[in-house]
């Protein structure tokens, strides 16, 4: 299972890489590239910590369902992960990983006024 794992995460690593899947023509990915993208990160500067991780969590599942856009797939591939507390903390990683940029990001929020309740 463990290599599942990784060659799922190099994958996904390959995929983020700047050409990396690069339209062929014919095969209908130019078609989905020309679709303008939703800009769900406007900046990765947020008020708060929380948001911050929000935003985190944001980055991860839009990177996962851009990778695996098929619905059936992903439902299949949580009910295994759902049970599986190794492969949990993968994905909490990844969270993880997202976080400490956006933290970088911001200062570590050094230096904020504290946020109005």
């Amino acid at each position: 299972m463990k290599a599942n794992l990784l060659a799922v995460l190099a994958f996904a690593g390959a995929m983020a890489l700047p050409g990396a899947h690069a339209a062929e023509p014919g095969d209908g990915a130019a078609a989905m590239q020309a679709q303008p993208a939703e800009d769900y990160v406007p900046s990765l500067i947020t008020d708060t910590p929380l948001q911050g991780r929000q935003l985190a969590i944001t980055l991860v599942r839009k990177t996962i369902g851009s990778i695996q856009r098929d619905a059936d797939a992903k439902q299949r591939v949580r009910e295994k992960y759902e049970e599986d507390p190794a492969l949990l903390m993968q994905a909490a990683a990844m969270v993880t990983a997202e976080f400490r940029i956006i933290a970088e990001a911001n200062d570590y929020w050094r230096d904020r006024p504290a946020a109005a309740d």
